[in-house]
């Protein structure tokens, strides 16, 4: 056989310059961009009556073919390829999969839709860009990807971000999306390995996720993950990277010279003595001996390099009836504040389909995860910031402090003892979280391809295991803390049971697909929680129990609570096409809640209408319009996820005189929520349009999204208290445009670029209460919703400038009136009384942006990829808090931009207050000096990759990923990143650099 091919090579070789057109027989392979062979691809020869399907391992053989000849590729899902034949009789060919194919099908509520009849604003991420982003929570990935969504990052290891679709509607858990994982629903995803999705669609509009109704309020993200495939062989890959996470744009705080010089100009005689104090104590500086030797710089000493690893292992592939997937995942992450302080979780899930025969198919989707979180200390970072730069971490004189001789500021002076290294050094807080999810379903094809039924079973099981250990220790001046320990356990049991009948119908030039169901839903959540002090033998992490606490300290400190919601649901879907062009979706849900007791049932319907217009005979010619098509959408969602109806009895003791005597007696009254639904209303308009041969791709939404009936806590005087109430309508409205364009140049070269755009408009339509506003927060720094302005936003006085000399200060009323001097802030007497009061406050912005955008460019080049996603954000507000804090605490540090840029003379500054200013109560008002913005631009992810593929070889992959390597911005502090606009104590969010490895078998 060996002599015969050679033979056959040979007489090949020899005729081929002679006879270059003689008929030959050539043969190959198809797979995917990741090396699975493609199984059912059609090959043809162009012009000829010459073609062939690929076998199980994606083989093909095409006979009587010439040189010149060109054959053309065909599956479903990827980009039609054609591969001219020229002297070779082999050929491997990848294809790649089509994302922007009009016929591609994606996931949508329980069921699934071309992506061309979609009439509502629907996102979709699929893996690869998932993948770029080193992290534990899928989310994190989407940040400045997919417009109208908003996505805070976490910095803590473990830490899930804040995801807000379409800004903020309600009071009540205003960040709760919902996650439809393979069809089951959950609150939190951070079971997931991003290594696992396939793809993730984000339903924006009350069109498109109105079937999921009471859980849908805030968005939805449906996430699927990766199966095997028919006939396909088992595919064994794995991945895996490592690297390093650092602090960014570390904050500069006084150092121990500014620090001197703002203490001495500030005033006061006490500050003054207290860096004699530290002088005396721990020697003067021999560069400067105007101030003391010490020169701590507390954020360099609490923050540490960070290491981040991740490796996955996965199975996947399947038979004629059975396919399956089966992988592991490992994840660790440090946290960047040097205490213990990590993340660590492994993962084991399985996903199995099984034909158990020509109509009935089942499947069983597990996930068992297992994790451990250690919780940082993050009042240590509050420190940082305000313990003084003149103090050492250790103080060989403090002989009082055990078991560490840690300074303290007391020593010099001072009324907190500052040091941040007690709290990392004394604290263990550790969370077990444990997570069982399993689904199973069933379905069954009535009438096959016509009529099928599907069941599905899914329950939640999660468990949280927490411990905070307060270690005993000493720090002198009359400071110790006695142990203790606090222990927590969460549990959560959440059932759901679905049952869908989908009917599906060609006839003619329409298409029909009706769809009914019914869903059941029982969530339930225990919680225990116990505190005890003074641990027997607390110096072993055996000890760390309740039974080795005092027992007389248990009083009052134990608690247990538990609740159970249950709600039941029906509902159906219309979709309706006529010649593939105009487009009709229509969705009927009702839900029962027993959340609520006035009124358990809510009605909530949605439609939604697609024109193709350039199927229209007028357009279809047309060598400039590849695809247009306009669409609108209206629906209404209820909101359940708000706590459920409440109130109170109360009693009070009243004493009054009867016939001149004292009588003593009790009235009672009592005050219940009684809420009913909280109701989403939104309309929406959109288009999509490709263009220059499906290359250009553009997609813009315009939404204007009421919650009516919003639940508002609203105060009641007569009992003292504010209870939750139907009061008030809020409405978000925005534009969201999204601009992609791929480009293949030639069989080596590809390159895309792309861009989204969103704009968001929050405000407060209607409060339904005798101010017309609702404040929160604290008094010393307010924020207010009012009619007319934004959720939350930052209420205060306008800051227009500082007084520069004597004479402007006594040129003005207001400064005489107040005793103010230069260097005191000026503020804008709004209502022009000539008065600086309570009246002259203003909204100060909010901490949602009024616009966010995000952009990537790519190129794959041979063997070699690259990829670089920016994002960034602007019109929102921070509010720097832990500077606003010298209101409670003079005596503590400052950031080096107050220590810079203070007032220090005429024409200094006309921004920031002098050091004496900064501890007067007038300059200490909740101002927009203390408000800041929050703008930032940042490179998000940068990735390089090189494929290496080698007959004798697995495909492997590697790569090397910046994420967040470079942010722009100039709030002062490490990131303009705030979940709630509050930065207290706020966790920073590290730059991670990492290396991968991925290896497929």
């Amino acid at each position: 056989m060996k002599k015969k091919i050679l033979l056959a090579i040979a007489l090949f070789i020899s005729f081929y310059g002679i006879n270059y057109a003689q008929e030959k027989t050539i043969s190959g392979t198809i797979t995917d961009n990741n090396a699975v062979p493609l199984p059912g691809a059609t090959i043809k020869v162009i012009g000829k009556d010459i073609f062939a399907v690929t076998d199980f391992d994606g083989n093909f053989t095409l006979n009587n073919v010439v040189a010149g000849d060109v054959f053309e590729i065909n599956f479903l899902g990827f980009q039609t390829l054609e591969v001219p034949i020229t002297g070779q009789t082999t050929y491997q060919v990848q294809l790649q999969e089509d994302a922007g194919q009009l016929d591609e099908v994606i996931v949508v509520g329980y069921g699934t839709q071309r992506k061309r009849d979609l009439t509502g604003a629907i996102s979709t991420i699929d893996s690869e860009e998932i993948e770029k982003t080193p992290t534990s929570n899928v989310m994190q990935s989407l940040q400045g990807k997919v417009s109208g969504v908003q996505i805070v990052s976490a910095g803590s290891p473990g830490d899930s971000p804040t995801v807000r679709i379409r800004g903020l509607g309600t009071f009540q858990n205003a960040t709760s999306v919902l996650y439809v994982v393979d069809g089951t629903l959950y609150d939190n995803i951070d079971f997931l390995n991003t290594k696992d999705i396939k793809s993730v669609n984000v339903l924006k509009d009350a069109s498109s996720s109105a079937i999921y109704g009471v859980r849908a309020a805030n968005g939805v993200v449906i996430i699927e993950t990766k199966s095997g495939k028919k006939n396909q062989k088992p595919v064994i890959e794995y991945d895996g990277y490592t690297g390093i996470q650092r602090a960014q744009n570390v904050m500069k705080m006084a150092n121990a010279e500014q620090f001197t010089t703002m203490a001495f100009e500030s005033g006061s005689a006490a500050d003054a003595q207290f860096v004699m104090n530290a002088m005396q104590r721990y020697g003067r500086s021999r560069v400067n001996p105007n101030i003391p030797a010490v020169n701590t710089d507390w954020y360099k000493e609490v923050l540490r390099e960070g290491i981040i690893q991740n490796h996955s292992i996965g199975v996947a592939g399947g038979g004629e009836s059975v396919t399956y997937s089966i992988g592991t995942n490992y994840f660790t992450q440090e946290g960047i504040l040097d205490m213990k302080n990590e993340y660590e979780r492994f993962n084991i899930r399985s996903k199995v389909d099984i034909d158990i025969s020509d109509r009935l198919r089942a499947g069983v989707n597990t996930v068992i995860s297992n994790a451990t979180k250690y919780v940082p200390e993050n009042a240590a970072w509050f420190k940082a910031y305000f313990a003084v730069p003149i103090m050492p971490i250790i103080d060989p004189l403090n002989t009082e402090a055990s078991p560490i001789r840690f300074a303290n500021a007391q020593n010099l002076g001072y009324r907190g003892t500052q040091n941040p290294f007690t709290d990392l050094t004394y604290n263990d807080n550790k969370q077990k979280i444990r997570k069982i999810l399993a689904s199973i379903f069933f379905q069954y094809e009535i009438i096959p391809d016509k009529l099928d039924f599907k069941t599905t079973y899914s329950h939640n099981l999660s468990d949280f295991e927490e411990r905070y250990v307060n270690l005993p220790y000493t720090l002198g001046n009359n400071f110790e803390r006695i142990s203790s320990i606090r222990r927590v356990d969460n549990t959560f049991s959440n059932q759901y049971w679905d049952n869908i009948l989908t009917y599906d119908e060609e006839f003619g030039e329409h298409d029909l697909k009706l769809m009914a169901g019914a869903s059941y839903r029982d969530e339930a959540a225990n919680t225990f929680n116990a505190t005890g002090q003074d641990i027997t033998g607390i110096s072993l992490e055996s000890s760390w129990y309740l039974n080795f606490a005092d027992p007389e300290s248990f009083n009052n400190n134990v608690n247990e609570i538990g609740r159970r919601y249950y709600g039941i649901s029906y509902f159906g879907r219309l979709e309706y096409s006529f010649m593939d062009r105009y487009l009709l979706y229509a969705t009927m849900r009702a839900d029962g809640s027993s959340k609520f007791t006035k009124d358990p049932w809510g009605y909530f319907p949605s439609v939604g209408l697609g024109w193709v217009v350039s199927d229209e005979n007028f357009l279809k010619d047309n060598e400039f319009i590849d695809f247009l098509k306009f669409r609108a959408s209206w629906g209404k969602l209820g909101n359940d996820n708000v706590a459920a109806s409440d109130g109170s009895n109360t009693i009070t003791v009243v004493t009054a005189a009867i016939d001149d005597e004292p009588r003593t007696g009790i009235t009672s009254s009592s005050v219940f929520s009684n809420n009913t639904w909280e109701v989403i209303e939104e309309k929406n308009f959109g288009l999509n349009l490709e263009l220059l041969d499906n290359d250009l791709s553009i997609t813009a939404d315009y939404y204007i999204r009421d919650t009516k009936d919003a639940i508002l806590p609203v105060f009641i005087p007569i009992v003292n208290r504010s209870v939750n109430q139907n009061s008030g309508v809020i409405r978000n409205q925005g534009l969201e445009l999204n601009v992609d364009y791929n480009h293949q140049v030639n069989e080596d070269f590809s390159f895309s670029i792309g861009a989204n755009f969103t704009t968001l408009k929050n405000e407060a339509i209607e409060i339904d209460n005798e101010s017309g506003y609702i404040d929160s927060g604290s008094a010393e720094f307010r924020q207010r919703t009012q009619e007319g302005g934004p959720l939350f936003a930052f209420y205060g006085y306008e800051r227009t400038g500082v007084y520069q000399n004597q004479a402007q200060v006594d040129a003005d009323p207001v400064a005489v009136e107040n005793d103010l001097a230069p260097g005191d802030l000026i503020y804008r007497d709004q209502n022009g009384d000539g008065i600086i009061d309570d009246q002259d406050r203003i909204i100060l912005g909010s901490f949602l942006p009024e616009y966010t955008f995000g952009g990537n460019i790519g190129f794959n080049y041979k063997f070699l990829d690259f990829s670089m996603n920016f994002y960034g954000q602007t019109g929102n507000k921070i509010l720097n808090r832990k500077r606003g804090e010298i209101i409670f605490t003079q005596d503590t540090n400052m950031d080096a931009d107050l220590a810079i840029n203070r007032w220090h003379g005429e024409g200094t500054s006309n921004t920031y207050p002098s050091s004496a200013g900064l501890r007067k109560s007038w300059n200490q008002r909740l101002s927009n000096f203390w408000v800041e913005d929050g703008d930032f631009f940042r490179i998000q992810n940068i990735q390089v990759g090189y494929t290496i593929e080698n007959d004798n070889l697995p495909t492997t992959r590697i790569y090397f990923t910046a994420e967040r390597p470079f942010t722009f911005f100039d709030y002062n502090g490490f990131d303009p990143e705030v979940s709630d606009g509050v930065d207290r104590q706020t966790y920073p969010i590290p730059s991670v650099y990492t290396v991968g490895l991925n290896i497929k078998i």
